[in-house]
């Protein structure tokens, strides 16, 4: 006969799996910068991308998000914008907040992440993620970062850091608005389940619009 366990019984697993999960971790990451270290999660995180079992696959790659942001040096951060890269959403709002966080206390690394990711003309999901972790961490250095976005292939790129540059409010990015002010590119905005279709030039003026600069024009 199978005995169920009971709730209290169930919730000390619980407790128990994280007991194992924190040890488990802490063992891994004693040698943090070591070359085994690095390897191995660079190739996990490669597996991980490349699972056809989107849910252990995604499940993989949040954990190893919160791993990879604990280790120095640019491959960690390179294996963070590839798992930003991933198509499902939880497994983006991972690698994003450890972007940040990352950011928060090592931000030369992520801004030269980035930059590889721009230099090698990176396209995909992650690189309309990016420039809301640049916003996010709001270093004053983050601006020239941002416009480089702007000069992207992918209208979908360049409306990501329109709206970071609107999230900023830096007085600076004016000039960089004003130049898609009219650019009828078509581009899809997210806001929570909803989609809206609008153009790059509207998103433009609306962010001049936040910054105090302009009205939108009204038909």
């Amino acid at each position: 006969m199978v005995r169920t366990m009971s709730l209290p019984d169930e919730l000390q697993r619980i407790f128990d799996a994280d007991r194992v999960l924190l040890k488990a971790e802490s063992a891994l990451l004693h040698k943090k910068g070591s070359e085994e270290l690095i390897t191995l999660l660079e190739r996990e995180t490669h597996g991980a991308l490349q699972m056809e079992d989107r849910k252990e696959g995604g499940m993989r790659l949040e954990r190893l998000a919160d791993l990879c942001a604990q280790v120095p040096g640019p491959r960690m951060t390179d294996a963070l914008i590839a798992i930003l890269d991933d198509g499902e959403p939880r497994v983006r709002v991972a690698a994003g907040e450890a972007l940040r966080d990352l950011g928060y206390e090592r931000y030369a690394e992520v801004a030269r992440g980035i930059e590889r990711a721009l230099d090698r003309n990176a396209d995909g999901i992650a690189m309309s993620e990016l420039p809301w972790v640049l916003a996010e961490i709001a270093e004053p250095s983050a601006l020239p970062l941002i416009r480089r976005f702007l000069d992207h292939p992918s209208a979908e790129v360049v409306a990501a850091a329109i709206e970071a540059l609107a999230q900023m409010q830096d007085p600076e990015a004016l000039a960089d608005l004003e130049r898609f002010v009219g650019d009828e590119r078509i581009v899809t905005i997210e806001d929570f389940e909803d989609e809206t279709k609008t153009t790059l030039g509207e998103l433009a003026e609306d962010a001049l619009e936040m910054l105090g600069v302009r009205q939108r024009s009204k038909d």
